[in-house]
């Protein structure tokens, strides 16, 4: 299940695994994010050992500022509560994949 935090759970959410988490910075009004909604949700299904995070940038300026996220959507990859990598725009499933992958 795909957990949508705000900044007040953020840094919990990442201290509590040592997988990697995956975190999508998004917008209820973002066609691209919309479309990759049902990716994520797949690949959350998909992926045991990847903690799946999602943040709404309208409700949550303060972490988009933090990460400079200037693009949605955006995914950021943390392991053990560090930024790893991102990858900003929609992309199909296999460049996610990829992105998972390269990031375990």
């Amino acid at each position: 299940m795909i957990n949508d935090v705000s900044h007040v759970e953020f840094a919990d959410e990442l201290s509590s695994t040592e997988d990697l988490v995956l975190v999508d910075f998004w917008a209820p009004w973002c066609g691209p994010c919309k479309m990759l909604a049902p990716l994520f949700e797949e690949l959350d299904r998909e992926n045991d050992d990847v903690k799946f995070l999602k943040v709404n940038v309208d409700n949550n300026p303060q972490l988009a500022s933090r990460y400079r996220v200037g693009s949605i959507p955006t995914l950021l990859a943390f392991r053990n509560g560090d930024l790893v990598d991102q990858m900003i725009g929609f992309r199909p499933k296999s460049d996610l994949e990829g992105f998972i992958t390269r990031n375990r």
